[in-house]
């Protein structure tokens, strides 16, 4: 049973890590802009797989007169806390999900405007002082924190900016292996003119960050975990009962399904700030990839239009919620398809 599937174009932020064994998806979504109240989303044209999200929008300027505005996409904050394993694709790139935009059929290059925080303090200019990249998983970054000058590192691990490495061998008498701890925040952004009366076509794609766990978290010994947790999921995901048969099927013989999870998260809110509130067009395509997978999700009159893909229309669409996906893949041969 699909229910009201909904999704998101901005706030950004990282789901916390569910177990040790687990990666966090970091919710992400599509463009802002600086003036809403002349320029329409007429058309949305998302789709959602583990590969790749892209989204090709048509906008009109509903007015006689050109509108110049910034338009935005910000990236998912991520941070160095070794408490948190965010899921990122291109972990080593400042551009960690591999945007890529074109306007009216031609590629674009935004610029991308960083900031680092810790506790809420801009350090940026700290950062760039030392000559240490912003990005806090990139290998770049602890090769330079190992050459900061001692009274420096001591400063920045006093104010929270570095921690200790607990990767590294930092046994009394060795000189002290710092990490990253501090907060990375990233924007795409470009200057863009909607022409008077005019459609403008806008596309972007990148790569999911794609959040996930070894084993089913929410089933074991062959039922549904009791507690806040299996609620979670099923208010989250929609999970209906085809979906939880097929889970228990699959648990049969051991009680243990032999499936992993993965999760993406789609922010679609903001698409109602532009003007009119509403998206004119909306068409939504969910593709799980793997035929045996099974997938639950949120969502209105959602069908099945191929082997893995999922699909939803709606007119003068409001956003009212977020995407939440669940996939369950299958670690072996005994994978099913309920969905």
């Amino acid at each position: 049973m699909f229910r009201s599937f909904l999704f998101a174009v901005l706030a950004l932020s990282a789901a916390p890590a569910l177990a040790n064994d687990s990666t966090a998806e970091l919710s992400t979504g599509g463009l802002i802009l600086s003036r809403s109240d002349a320029v329409a989303m007429q058309s949305e044209d998302l789709f959602i797989s583990p590969e790749k999200v892209t989204v090709d929008y048509v906008f009109h300027n509903n007015t006689d007169k050109d509108v110049d505005a910034i338009v935005a996409f910000p990236l998912p904050d991520i941070s160095g806390d070794p408490e948190e394993m965010p899921a990122i694709p291109e972990n080593q790139s400042d551009n960690f999900l591999g945007f890529e935009l074109t306007i009216d059929g031609a590629p674009a290059k935004p610029q991308l405007e960083q900031k680092v925080f810790a506790l809420g303090i801009d350090i940026s200019a700290e950062l760039k002082a030392q000559n240490v990249p912003f990005n806090p998983f990139s290998d770049a970054a602890k090769t330079a924190l190992a050459k900061l000058p001692s009274a420096v590192a001591k400063d920045w691990e006093n104010r929270g900016i570095i921690i200790e490495d607990p990767e590294s061998d930092n046994s009394p008498g060795l000189t002290p292996a710092y990490a990253p701890f501090w907060q990375l925040r990233s924007t795409y952004w470009w200057r863009s003119t909607f022409p008077a009366n005019k459609d403008v076509h806008v596309s972007h794609r990148y790569k999911p960050s794609v959040g996930g766990t070894s084993s089913v978290s929410f089933f074991y010994d062959g039922k549904f975990a009791e507690g806040s947790q299996y609620t979670t999921y099923k208010t989250r995901y929609c999970m209906d009962d085809a979906f939880e048969n097929a889970i228990r099927q699959a648990a049969k013989a051991d009680g243990y399904p032999k499936f992993y999870e993965n999760r993406i998260a789609y922010i679609l809110t903001t698409g109602g700030n532009w003007a009119a509130g509403t998206i004119g067009k909306f068409k939504l395509t969910v593709d799980k990839a793997n035929p045996k997978a099974l997938i639950s999700f949120c969502g209105d009159n959602v069908k099945k239009v191929g082997p893995t893909t999922f699909e939803m229309t709606a007119k003068d669409f409001y956003p009212e919620h977020d995407i939440d996906i669940l996939l369950l893949e299958p670690s072996d041969s005994n994978g099913g398809d309920a969905n």
